[in-house]
């Protein structure tokens, strides 16, 4: 009977221990399991890479500020990107369509935009100045005004040039992105280009032998920011709002900014625009 009773305590010992085993085994197994086999949803992303630094072609490759950016705050978001290069009018369509999931693209937000799209918070600040040849008598947007003037269409740029010189002016020429109104400019055809500073003071830096100035008039030229843009209603803009902030506030934004840029960001100005 002790011998009887010896065996039982020990099938139950033995049992007890089996299923704490294996309790732990599947806790921990469905813990690994969910992180073998979960995948994080990917985005579509759209951009126009012939906006050097934001977005360009490297090598088969889009890099530039905006992809780093978004890679980013698509990390803290939870999220996966494939960041597509489209152009810029197929931008608008995709996102008012939702065939992509969101855009990003050097995209001002303003008033018009607002009331197709959703934005996120401002992520960076610019505004337009004035690309001219060295020794051009163009010193503020005033001297524009019977000028030939080169802009990329669909852009603040044109929009800042329309103001000056009226909409239907034939004195200027809008072209599908900016390097291929800079080409006019530097060919001849034009006097000037109007464009987000980043943009020509990089092409001045980057070009040298061309002899090309930039001209600032901020009283003419409205500070202008940034933001991902997103089809109305979109449930993803809350999460990538979120990760804008967290970028903003743990440093990784301004090193991004900083390797691209060689300068420190203004995140103070960014986050009093929310």
């Amino acid at each position: 009977m002790k011998k009887l009773v010896m065996m039982l305590m020990v099938l139950t010992f033995t049992f007890a221990l089996a299923a704490c085993g294996t309790s732990q085994s599947s806790s921990s197994g469905e813990g690994d399991g969910a992180a073998d086999t979960e995948k994080k949803e990917k985005l579509r992303v759209v951009t126009d890479a012939a906006y050097a630094p934001f977005e360009y072609m490297d090598k088969g490759e889009i890099v530039g500020f905006d992809v780093d950016f978004v890679e980013a705050v698509a990390k803290e978001a939870g999220y996966e990107v494939e960041i597509v290069n489209v152009g810029w009018d197929p931008i608008f369509v995709e996102i008012k369509d939702e065939i992509a999931d969101f855009a990003v693209s050097a995209i001002t937000i303003n008033d018009d935009r607002k009331q197709t799209y959703d934005f996120t918070s401002p992520y960076f600040l610019s505004t337009n100045k004035i690309l001219v040849p060295e020794g051009s008598d163009i010193k503020t947007a005033e001297d524009l005004k019977d000028k030939v003037v080169a802009v990329q269409a669909g852009t603040t740029g044109q929009e800042a040039v329309d103001a000056l010189l009226g909409k239907n002016s034939s004195n200027i020429k809008k072209f599908e992105n900016n390097n291929l109104a800079i080409m006019e400019l530097t060919s001849g055809g034009a006097d000037a280009v109007v464009a987000d500073n980043t943009v020509v003071e990089e092409y001045v830096k980057n070009n040298p032998d061309q002899k090309l100035v930039v001209i600032e008039d901020a009283d003419s030229f409205d500070a202008e920011y940034y933001g991902l843009m997103f089809p109305k209603g979109s449930e993803l803009k809350a999460d990538f709002d979120e990760a804008i902030n967290t970028v903003l506030d743990n440093g990784k934004y301004a090193d991004i900014y900083n390797e691209w840029f060689g300068s420190d960001p203004d995140v103070e100005n960014l986050k009093a625009q929310q």
